[in-house]
């Protein structure tokens, strides 16, 4: 009869006197698992430089992000700033324009009343 605890990869387990201990035997017909192990050791070390470098990436792109706030930041207080001395210009700009279409009308009303007193003569 087969030994029911061998595995596949060419480990068995023995039950031991205490239910709780296993006893492994690897069977020298499957010595490649070292190799294996240090594949597979191999893989961890290069998924971890993975992980080092796009922690890395990740942090220069925040600080990326963080200037680029900071600078959007001051040109949004720049265009406000703009945008505040521009709208008191155009108000400047409209009253202006009232007052000289004012003086127009005036000017124009004083000329025909005048030209008017003189050839009324």
């Amino acid at each position: 009869m087969a030994n029911p605890y061998r595995s596949s990869q060419g480990l068995s387990a023995r039950p031991v006197g205490n239910s709780d201990e296993i006893q492994l035997r690897i069977d020298p017909v499957h010595a490649d698992l070292d190799e294996k192990i240090s594949g597979l050791h191999k893989q961890v070390t290069q998924l971890k430089h993975v992980a080092q470098e796009i922690e890395t990436e990740a942090r220069i792109q925040n600080e990326f992000v963080s200037d680029l706030q900071m600078l959007m930041s001051r040109a949004q207080a720049g265009v406000k700033s703009g945008m505040t001395k521009l709208n008191r210009t155009v108000a400047q700009q409209r009253s202006n324009h009232i007052l000289q279409v004012i003086i127009f009308g005036l000017t124009c009303f004083s000329i025909v009343y005048l030209w008017s007193k003189h050839f009324k003569r």
